[in-house]
């Protein structure tokens, strides 16, 4: 059974910096694609970066200039970096990972930017 699990968020200032991990176990596969969502509160969830197998990577506008994901495929593990925080992005995030016709979720952590 596949799990996903996400460390690494808390409590940061604006401005400031948080790294987010995700760790995959319960599969020898190399996921197609991993990635980064969030929620945040009374909204619908939305993408936030994702990269597949290859390397190609994909951001919300948002994000751009400020977020780095990145992945380790032998080590199943996804990276998002998060620099110059700003309050708009407090939101639980959560990772997700394909592989072939299955999409896999964590179960998120709380990221919380106070101004």
């Amino acid at each position: 059974q596949v799990q996903l699990v996400e460390s690494g968020g808390g409590l940061v200032q604006a401005g400031g910096s948080l790294r987010l991990s995700c760790a995959a176990s319960g599969t020898t596969f190399t996921f197609n694609a991993m990635g980064w969502y969030r929620q945040p509160p009374g909204k619908q969830r939305e993408l936030v970066a994702a990269i597949t197998f290859g390397g190609v990577i994909n951001y919300a506008d948002s994000v751009k200039g400020r977020f780095t994901i990145s992945r380790d495929n032998a080590k199943r593990t996804v990276w998002l970096q998060m620099n110059s925080l700003k309050p708009e992005d407090t939101a639980v995030y959560y990772c997700k990972a394909n592989l072939y016709r299955e999409e896999y979720w964590g179960q998120g952590t709380q990221v919380t930017v106070s101004s």
